[in-house]
């Protein structure tokens, strides 16, 4: 009979702990549903102080930890410019740090030293026009694995679906909720400086590259030129040349052309822009003026290497 009373007990308190882990799930979100949407912002200009780094997105829990050791008090936030699918780990980039101030307010002058003190840089984000957004809720450490897995995918499929140029991606912990912001329109102004360079390095090794294709593919006529004229001795080396030298050349010329399309710098959406969104806005039209944090995420973005572009002239709004 004791054995009995024994794998009773076994048997409840089992049951007791999967029920209280699922009920655990439950409050940290598991079955919330990701509403995607376009419209006004849900938060305005911040000034943020921030640690960029260059690897696995795995990687900024270290960097969010050391912000709230800092001050605890702050909001997080984390700006992502790779699509961590298509990009290597080790070549990923972003940047975690939290929110100083928001809107009119400045940060005090003992905060800024404080952070710069231990190795935090000082930036500040306009407030985004129109973005992608979606929200979660942020009630427990879990919280933000469930976010990671599911909201990312949501963005990805309705970025994806509406041709959006939408980029990087920002995520802000704000009390019991997680934001989740793509700017639509002036990307540039939320690629912190150390981004910014790397992009300007970017592109000039491209064009760098590009410059010497062509270059050897000229050298490579020439050295056809001579070829032919050395072996044809009896027929017209005029008419060879007009035949033959073209391939060469025009074929470098191309592949120049080709990787000028697909370059860094000149891509983008080429699809709908958030002008041609029925898009959704709240309230008076003005979204709160607060952002959060957030940690490294996965998605399932199938198109584009990058989340992130260094937008055009036109993305940043001048003439």
């Amino acid at each position: 009979m004791s054995d009995w009373v024994l794998l009773g007990l076994i048997a409840a308190v089992v049951a007791l702990l999967l029920l209280t882990i699922f009920g655990f799930a439950v409050y940290s979100g598991l079955f919330t549903e990701v509403v995607v949407s376009a419209g006004s912002p849900p938060v305005g200009s911040i000034t943020l102080a921030y640690k960029f780094r260059v690897g696995p997105y795995g990687e900024s829990g270290q960097l969010f930890t050391d912000g709230c050791s800092i001050s605890s008090k702050l909001c997080s936030i984390g700006v992502y410019y790779d699509n961590p699918h298509t990009v290597s780990p080790e070549k990923c980039r972003f940047a975690i740090g939290r929110i100083l101030s928001e809107g009119d307010a400045k940060p005090s002058e003992e905060q800024i030293k404080r952070f710069q003190k231990y190795g935090f840089k000082i930036f500040s984000f306009p407030a985004p026009s129109h973005v992608v957004m979606a929200t979660f809720p942020f009630t427990t450490p879990l919280s933000i694995h469930l976010a990671v897995n599911r909201v990312h995918p949501a963005l990805d499929t309705y970025i994806k679906e509406r041709k959006l140029c939408a980029h990087p991606r920002i995520e802000i912990y704000k009390e019991d909720r997680i934001y989740f912001v793509c700017p639509l329109a002036r990307q540039g102004d939320f690629y912190v400086p150390e981004m910014k360079e790397l992009e300007r390095k970017s592109r000039a090794a491209e064009a760098e590259d590009a410059q010497t294709d062509i270059t050897g593919a000229d050298t490579m006529s020439e050295t056809s030129s001579i070829s032919i004229e050395a072996t044809t001795d009896s027929r017209d080396t005029s008419v060879a040349t007009s035949v033959l030298l073209p391939f060469p050349a025009s074929r470098g010329r191309e592949e120049a052309d080709n990787r000028s399309e697909h370059s860094y710098s000149e891509s983008g959406a080429s699809g709908s822009s958030f002008e041609e969104l029925d898009l959704e806005v709240t309230g008076d039209g003005e979204g709160a003026s607060a952002l959060l944090p957030s940690v490294g995420y996965v998605g399932n973005q199938e198109v584009t290497d990058k989340w992130t572009k260094e937008p055009t002239a036109a993305e940043r709004g001048e003439e």
